[in-house]
């Protein structure tokens, strides 16, 4: 099993505070060519633009048709930015969130129908009891009125079981398939990494629900005693990016993992993805995780990880047009890493990897494509920015 080599220092498990701690695979060999360390891809030449800076943590962003942004930040305030980068105060009625640790007001997505029905769904880190807390979703309508704006109808649609008293990994994606049901992805809580192989748990799973909460039928789990119906996949550890690959309509995640080997995943209805029982990386001591095994049967490989580890955020298909060779190239961001990775993408496999935005330095939390074609991304700190990125210069 691969060890630690080298480790700049310490970090609180999970959200890409680590530090880049190079990790060798000695021990294990990797399932096929390039699902680590694929070769450069040809460089890109970036116009980078500040439309905002003064977020506090920005954690997701949606794109209204008004050419407007709708972005959360993590301490419970959901934001209107201005094409001008003004922002607006904080909209209304956002239900509580536990705004500790890496908890908070998380994801937001806004239903395929929300111009008529001004539906959207955030998720979040919700206290439950004196001590417990686990990541819920809530949907609600969102109501404009001039500058002013709020939520209503608001109802909590879904709440990952069991509750605990944790204030990691608490994932967490919305991303809506092609039926219209709803992935939501969860973390293992950190303490509670076993959990991820428990199907009678929420923990460290990738979820599927219909928009109201209920159970689709098509669901794997579904009539399975003992069972939870919600689950779609298994054996993840924090699930941070998710992206619906537009041509296929196949559910794409990145999820971190402790010291070396975050993943690239295509989660498949369930399949278990191998945490903690398989891992390409090591504990944050430098031990190994289990028994130390990088692969076993019945186990799914990742389709890529990075060693060392970028602290994977978010995620999203290239469908635009600016960037004339992008055209179905993965985006993932990283935190510890500061990076933007583009990964061309060939047979469903990653065969060349370009590191953006690495000269910035910034923690990168979320990152998406606009209607215009220009890409869009958070940086996660006290005075996060919103950033476009165009071809250029």
């Amino acid at each position: 099993r691969g060890r630690a080599l080298a480790a700049k220092r310490a970090s609180p498990p999970g959200d890409g505070h680590a530090l880049l701690a190079f990790v060798s695979t000695a021990g294990g060999t990797t399932a096929w060519a390039q699902q680590t360390n694929a070769p450069a891809a040809a460089k890109t030449a970036l116009t980078v633009t500040e439309i905002t800076a003064g977020l506090q943590n920005p954690w997701g962003l949606q794109f209204l048709k008004d050419g407007r942004f709708l972005v959360t930040e993590r301490p419970g305030r959901l934001r209107i930015i201005s094409p001008g980068g003004a922002l607006s105060a904080p909209v209304a009625g956002v239900p509580p969130v536990m705004n500790w640790g890496q908890g908070g007001l998380l994801d937001v997505l806004l239903s395929p129908d929300f111009e008529t029905s001004g539906t959207l769904f955030l998720s979040l880190a919700e206290q439950r009891g004196l001590f417990k807390n686990g990541t819920s979703v809530a949907r609600a309508r969102l109501v404009m009125d001039g500058a002013s704006a709020r939520l209503e109808d608001v109802k909590i649609i879904f709440r990952q079981e069991p509750a605990i008293a944790s204030t990691y990994h608490f994932g967490s994606r919305l991303v809506f398939d092609k039926s219209g049901a709803l992935f939501v992805t969860t973390g293992d809580r950190s303490s509670e990494k076993d959990s991820a192989q428990d199907l009678a748990t929420d923990l460290g799973k990738v979820i599927r629900i219909m928009p109201d909460g209920s159970i689709p039928k098509d669901n794997p789990f579904v009539g399975q005693g003992g069972k939870r119906p919600e689950v779609w996949s298994y054996g993840h550890r924090n699930l941070q990016g998710a992206a619906l690959d537009p041509a296929s309509g196949q559910l794409w995640t990145t999820e971190h993992a402790a010291k070396g080997g975050d993943e690239l995943n295509h989660p498949e209805a369930g399949k278990n993805y191998g945490w903690p029982i398989i891992a390409w990386g090591t504990d944050y001591d430098g031990s190994a995780i289990g028994e130390g095994l990088t692969a076993k049967p019945g186990l799914e490989q990742p389709v890529y990880y990075w060693n060392p580890s970028i602290g994977t955020s978010g995620l999203a298909f290239y469908t635009g047009s600016l960037f004339k060779n992008w055209d179905g190239n993965i985006l993932a961001g990283g935190l510890a890493g500061g990076v933007l990775e583009r990964l061309v993408m060939d047979g469903g496999k990653v065969v060349a990897v370009e590191h953006l935005l690495t000269e910035r330095s910034e923690r990168l939390r979320d990152v998406r494509v606009g209607p215009d074609g220009a890409v869009y991304v958070l940086t996660d700190s006290p005075q996060g920015k919103l950033l476009r990125l165009t071809p250029g210069p």
